[in-house]
């Protein structure tokens, strides 16, 4: 087994904390959420509250499995797909905001 490669190297994505943003949404978006190995099963849900007004976590999320809703802290594995349009501004299409 080698060692890991260094941070920044191996992931050609560039993290959150490394471009200084970090996730944000909208009700209306949706939440994906990777699975982290093989066999998990990725999840989505739509984003149907916030608990900050400039869209940062946790979020009121219904997963599309089974319609529940629950308070939502993303991890690393999660992404936003936004929707809906910003005010003022254009659809994004599948725009994907990374977790912190």
């Amino acid at each position: 087994m080698t060692a890991p490669a260094p941070a920044g190297q191996a992931d050609p994505v560039p993290r959150p904390e490394a471009i200084g943003t970090s996730m944000r949404a909208r009700v209306g978006d949706e939440i994906v959420v990777r699975g982290t190995s093989a066999g998990v099963v990725a999840r989505d849900g739509e984003v149907v509250g916030l608990h900050h007004p400039d869209g940062s976590p946790p979020y009121d999320v219904r997963w599309a499995e089974n319609g529940r809703v629950t308070l939502y802290f993303p991890g690393p594995d999660a992404f936003v797909r936004h929707l809906t349009s910003a005010p003022g501004g254009p659809a994004a299409g599948d725009g994907r905001d990374r977790a912190e």
